[in-house]
């Protein structure tokens, strides 16, 4: 016999209100982690914190619906996870916005280090390799199985190679990404910094690309978040270009311009060059005192600035591998270290390495016609990983 509708009513209501508390303190919690992204509020009606249910089989990606303008990135996104501090910092146009503690892989199954991207998303994934492991919120970086996920943290390296990140930083980070996101990995802490230097590409003027006018000037200045291929409104497909929300004209430019990705190998004396995940062409090009090293520098072009004649550039040098912690060491770690503010660093590295580099002036000119905010260059010592291929951008193994 069912119970009376008096009673049914009653139970209903008690079990919305238990929702509705637990959604509340959800959301205090999500914002207590984000101490640098003040501007962000979490979305509990969109963004349900993970449960294991049938829907991780679920192929195609989800798109965050009903987001609000403010939520929409600045400029170029850059997660840079360090190993030795166990912590993932995100950048926006080059400022911190959020950092958070992960756990990476142990000695025995060590998280490689080096440039990567964002190449393919899905909310909920299950590992082909690990049992089936859950791995919600899934955003994958090579196609040989490391991806950044949501997972336990125990404030140590734990995991078979992927980044495990807080649940609730795993969540928005997912919906701020789209592929084509850099993610630069790192013994150490690394950080973004401005450069300037004679032999960075400049854009062509604005007179000589029309598009590129329509795409940047629509609403003066499209702040480079709507420049980038980096929206909240996660797409599996096809990273996209420039966007002028409340321009059509731009609109339709945009879907025309893609930011490029250069890569410069002192190994190979050679320049490739993407775009969108696409290889465009390669050329070889000469490098002063060729056996000596270049290190790993990744440049991106942030917005465009003097009507469109120049870029502001930030560059994040990766420092030669230090001795790793042993495995004990790293466990008696509770937490990562204290979050002090190290000196900023002078790109000196960097320029030195632009500086050595010799490229044709028409490939120079020919790259320049490409550039858009969102591009960037990579110069290393090392040659492509072999995770390069189809649908990846440009994949450098330091370690």
């Amino acid at each position: 016999m069912s119970a009376p509708l008096s009673g049914r009513i009653n139970i209903g209501s008690l079990c919305a209100m238990a929702a509705f508390a637990i959604l509340m303190f959800s959301a205090g919690i999500a914002r207590a982690q984000f101490p640098f992204w003040p501007q962000f509020t979490f979305w509990p009606g969109h963004h349900a914190p993970f449960q294991h249910k049938h829907h991780h089989r679920q192929r195609n990606p989800e798109s965050a619906t009903n987001t609000r303008s403010e939520d929409v990135p600045k400029g170029p996104l850059q997660i840079i996870i360090s190993i030795a501090d166990q912590r993932v910092s995100l950048f926006d146009n080059g400022t911190l916005i959020a950092r958070s503690s992960v756990s990476t892989g142990t000695l025995g199954h060590p998280t490689p280090l080096g440039v990567f991207s964002v190449i393919s998303k899905q909310r909920w994934h299950r590992s082909n390799i690990y049992s089936a492991a859950p791995m919600p919120y899934m955003q994958r970086i090579t196609w040989s199985g490391i991806a950044l996920h949501a997972g336990v943290v125990p404030g140590h390296p734990a995991s078979h190679g992927c980044i495990r990140l807080k649940n609730d930083f795993a969540i928005r980070l997912w919906h701020l990404t789209k592929r084509g996101t850099r993610v630069i990995i790192a013994h150490d802490d690394v950080r973004p910094v401005e450069i300037t230097n004679p032999h960075l590409f400049k854009p062509k003027t604005m007179s000589a690309s029309p598009e590129l006018q329509t795409a940047t000037v629509a609403g003066e200045s499209i702040s480079t978040a709507a420049a980038i291929h980096e929206s909240p409104v996660s797409n599996d497909e096809t990273p996209e270009g420039p966007q002028a929300p409340d321009s059509a004209p731009a609109v339709v430019a945009a879907k025309k311009i893609v930011p490029i990705t250069v890569f410069v190998s002192r190994k190979l004396s050679k320049l490739f060059v993407r775009q969108g995940f696409t290889p465009l062409f390669d050329v070889a090009v000469k490098i002063e005192n060729p056996d000596e090293p270049l290190g790993t520098h990744v440049f991106t072009a942030m917005e465009f600035q003097n009507d469109g004649a120049t870029s502001r550039w930030t560059v994040v040098s990766i420092p030669a591998e230090l001795p790793r912690m042993s495995e004990r060491a790293t466990k008696e770690r509770e937490a990562p270290a204290t979050q002090t503010a190290p000196p900023v660093p002078l790109p000196d590295k960097a320029n030195a390495a632009l500086d050595r580099i010799e490229i044709p002036q028409d490939t120079v000119e020919r790259i320049s016609e490409l550039l858009t905010p969102a591009s960037s260059l990579i110069i290393s010592d090392n040659a492509l990983s072999h995770e390069t291929g189809k649908d990846t951008d440009f994949i450098v193994v330091t370690h």
